[in-house]
């Protein structure tokens, strides 16, 4: 007979928190998501708000890309799913305690919405386009007829998006650099810098782009005081989540996470649009591909160095 001395349950399978690892998918969808979310939220608030006219890239024409945005993230998020058949089980039940659930339904109601507020506003932005079919043209007329109420619930639902991107993370107890409630609003703020973006590049409108401009600035201001205020956190916790914060802070995802995140994804576009509404010549490419590349890297990095992120010692 061998006995044996068991002194910790540290090696037996399935001890400690195990995480496969999450690939390109997960920080692709949830950065079009957020840029979605974003989008669709300046849309709906100056349909409620009744400038129209004045903003029509906001409200027409850069909305007509996030079908199309959807459907990328969408088979990004289906490419990682392990059981990819089963996928539907996520809407034969609603789970309130899960993130999950959450983002399942959220997205259930925001892309019919999105093609629908496409639908209703493509045939302004292309005059030739024609809806062949008489049943087509009347259900047209009747989202027409309840805009105001599309809007509204596409507001909301716009915003629940945006800070799913980040609760998905931040559900994840066992790894200390997603345990922060910061998460959802700070990749809802970046969701909505980079919506700001793209309508700034697609707008011919210099007031429009002008107005955006400012917002961005706003918004840029609110991502770098969320992101402080997530270190400061981490560094007033627990040992795990200060090790978590130094990943960032001198460790291997330092300056990548400081140079492609907030000096060139949010100072350099927040002093380029400064500049130009100081009447210098900046074009406007430059602030707004910065931006989409910094919300894009800073969802890498968080996804990447989060799972590297542990409780064990």
């Amino acid at each position: 007979m061998r006995e044996e001395i068991i002194v910790s349950g540290r090696e037996n399978p399935f001890i400690d928190p195990h995480l496969h690892i999450w690939h390109w998918q997960i920080p692709l969808y949830l950065f079009i998501g957020g840029l979605a979310a974003g989008i669709l939220f300046f849309a709906a608030l100056y349909t409620i708000n009744g400038k129209e006219k004045l903003y029509e890239t906001a409200v027409k024409k850069a909305p007509l890309i996030v079908p199309f945005l959807l459907i990328i993230g969408l088979m990004a998020l289906l490419a990682d799913l392990k059981h990819k058949a089963f996928f539907w089980r996520l809407y034969t039940t609603i789970r309130i305690e899960s993130p999950m659930s959450w983002g399942a339904w959220v997205l259930m109601i925001v892309t019919p919405l999105s093609f629908i507020w496409a639908a209703i506003h493509v045939r302004e932005v292309f005059p030739k386009w024609d809806w062949k079919y008489k049943w087509i043209k009347d259900l047209e007329g009747f989202f027409i007829k309840h805009k105001i109420t599309l809007a509204w619930i596409m507001v909301i639902s716009s915003v629940i998006l945006g800070v799913y991107t980040g609760i998905l993370f931040s559900a994840f107890n066992a790894r200390p650099l997603w345990n922060t409630s910061i998460l959802g609003p700070l990749f809802l703020t970046s969701g909505m810098s980079a919506g700001a973006a793209v309508i700034m590049l697609m707008s011919g409108n210099h007031n429009e782009r002008t107005l955006f401009s400012k917002i961005d600035i706003g918004i840029i201001a609110v991502e770098m005081f969320l992101i402080v205020h997530m270190f400061m956190g981490f560094l007033a916790s627990t040992q795990v989540q200060i090790d978590a914060a130094r990943l960032f802070l001198g460790g291997p995802y330092t300056a990548s996470f400081w140079i492609f995140v907030v000096i060139l994804g949010m100072i350099v576009p927040m002093v380029l649009e400064a500049l130009e509404l100081r009447k210098f010549k900046v074009p406007v490419i430059i602030p707004a591909v910065l931006v989409l590349f910094g919300s894009l890297m800073m969802r890498f990095l968080i996804a990447f160095a989060g799972q590297e992120s542990r409780w064990l010692y």
